[in-house]
């Protein structure tokens, strides 16, 4: 191998790393906007955030364990304040970088920032009232489970679901980026992938939790229990004519109230689950079932035989 000299490799890097940015320049719209003030949101800040939001959400179980119940008010008002600034600069990131599809200029993508970080403080009593009852859901619906308070500080399916929760508002605010960061994150903790572009109701319970996916254009009811394996995703894709997936359309089920799903099921397509139903384990679904119904393996394969 013949030696190369300092200025040579000074040269090489310079073509490689130009190489590098105009390709990436090439690919993303926002990068090609040649905006070089503007920055992407910063993941390890929105993780920040989550934790944060956590501790005013839940006090004393997450952040600062040395709350008590005088010193709780005068904490969690100076974590909201915190809360409200820092993530006002995340959504300005989010509008700024992608401005070009939000049509803002600098100065809207600041108040509008501003103006939806306040709008999405004054929803967390909301979001902590959701949380509540999905922690009692979750105590109610496990055997095992030995107090609520066990379930807000160690269940997986529960900080699924609050990063979920606090993705989904932020996800109806119309913030770009951010939502999905978060719910992401949570995936990549409890292997629970749930869009932030889900509806569901309240007293959720995600049990066990592994290698659930519950898809964008879901609708989950009141009191729906699933458990580990589970999805619910889409049949098909439409296509465009370059070939790509046409994006929004409602391709994913419909869960209504106090419908149980258990391991390993697989519920495709827009269909509807009716009320008061129970999908067996490894139970595989692309069609509208009746409120009231025990669906099984077993029943679904031998209706499937007797064609």
């Amino acid at each position: 191998m013949s030696n190369i000299s300092f200025s040579e490799f000074e040269t090489e890097l310079s073509v490689i790393s130009s190489s590098l940015c105009n390709a990436l320049h090439n690919f993303s719209d926002s990068f090609s906007q040649q905006r070089p003030e503007v920055f992407l949101p910063s993941r390890r800040e929105i993780l920040n955030l989550i934790e944060l939001a956590r501790t005013v959400l839940f006090p004393g179980f997450f952040g600062n364990d040395g709350v008590s119940v005088k010193s709780m008010p005068l904490h969690v008002a100076s974590c909201l304040d915190e809360l409200q600034m820092k993530l006002c600069e995340q959504i300005k990131r989010g509008f700024c970088f992608g401005r070009k599809q939000h049509n803002l200029n600098c100065g809207d993508c600041e108040q509008k920032a501003c103006n939806i970080s306040k709008k999405f403080v004054s929803l967390l009593p909301f979001i902590q009232e959701m949380l509540l009852l999905d922690a009692g859901a979750a105590y109610d619906g496990d055997p095992a489970a030995t107090s609520v308070d066990e379930c807000i500080y160690s269940y997986p399916g529960l900080l699924a679901v609050t990063n979920y929760r606090i993705a989904h508002e932020l996800y109806k605010l119309n913030v770009p980026i951010i939502p999905r960061i978060i719910t992401e994150q949570a995936h990549s903790i409890t292997g629970i992938d749930i869009h932030p572009g889900a509806q569901i109701g309240k007293s959720f319970f995600i049990d066990h939790g592994t290698g659930v996916v519950i898809g964008e254009t879901c609708i989950i009811g009141d009191r729906v229990r699933i458990y580990q394996g589970v999805t619910l995703g889409a049949k098909s894709f439409q296509f465009d004519e370059d070939g790509r997936a046409v994006k929004g359309n409602l391709r994913h089920p419909i869960l209504e109230d106090d419908v149980i799903v258990y391991s390993g099921s697989t519920i495709l397509g827009r269909i509807t689950i009716g009320k008061n139903s129970v999908i067996g384990g490894n139970t595989w679904l692309t069609h509208d079932v009746p409120p009231g119904s025990v669906i099984t393996f077993a029943q679904k394969k031998n209706s499937e035989d007797k064609k």
